[in-house]
């Protein structure tokens, strides 16, 4: 690992604890998020590919219960330990293990779909295509993709846990929707739905949500 995803591991090491809270009922006060993961859900069951999604950035393990809910069967991969430590913790019946979006443990064409919940805003530009095709390599064919991000122009910002006191910063990046198209068509996708919300109280930005078919 280089020093930037040293960096970033680290600073999501010392946040995990403080996003279990952070976290804490936030997708069932999101109507329009909920929408989206169950549109992803209903298409991936529907395609009969065998279940397996990967929660790519899966954090805390919030997601995991939720998915498989609505009838997919998530295994989460995170870069930092100790957010695994506390999906393993908090979820004990899913399956969650260390790894990065650029080398993602899963077989070739192994996925039926893939779910990148604002895990997709760490990439530097140089990973924006390595990340992408990996995403690609491991999902398959009439398999499903579903992002949300927040709408950025791609350019780096410094982040972290300053504001609540833990005094970690790494890098984010928030694409543009139109680049995150453009990325998860250039990859071998093609786009079934995509989205955004407005601004809401003492949020920066738009989010934006992309959901694409494995071609």
């Amino acid at each position: 690992m280089n020093a930037k995803t040293d960096e970033l591991r680290n600073a999501h090491d010392a946040l995990a604890e403080w996003y279990v809270g952070a976290t804490a009922g936030a997708l069932e006060a999101m109507p329009i998020e909920r929408a989206v993961l169950d549109l992803f859900c209903e298409l991936t069951v529907a395609a009969d590919l065998g279940g397996v999604v990967g929660d790519v950035g899966s954090g805390t393990g919030r997601l995991a219960p939720y998915l498989a809910a609505r009838g997919v069967s998530p295994h989460g991969i995170d870069l930092s330990p100790g957010m695994v430590q506390v999906a393993r913790r908090d979820y004990p019946g899913f399956a969650f293990d260390v790894a990065d979006l650029r080398d993602l443990p899963f077989e070739d064409a192994s996925l039926a779909g893939a779910v990148c919940w604002y895990s997709l805003i760490f990439l530097a530009p140089a990973d924006r295509p390595i990340a992408f095709s990996e995403l690609a390599r491991v999902v398959k064919p009439g398999g499903y993709l579903v992002a949300g991000a927040r709408a950025g122009n791609g350019e780096l910002r410094r982040g972290g846990g300053a504001a609540v006191g833990l005094g970690v910063e790494y890098d984010g990046y928030w694409m543009s929707a139109q680049e995150m198209q453009d990325r998860v068509t250039d990859s071998g996708f093609a786009t079934v739905f995509q989205g955004s919300r407005p601004v809401e109280e003492q949020e920066a930005t738009t989010h934006h949500y992309l959901l694409a078919q494995r071609t």
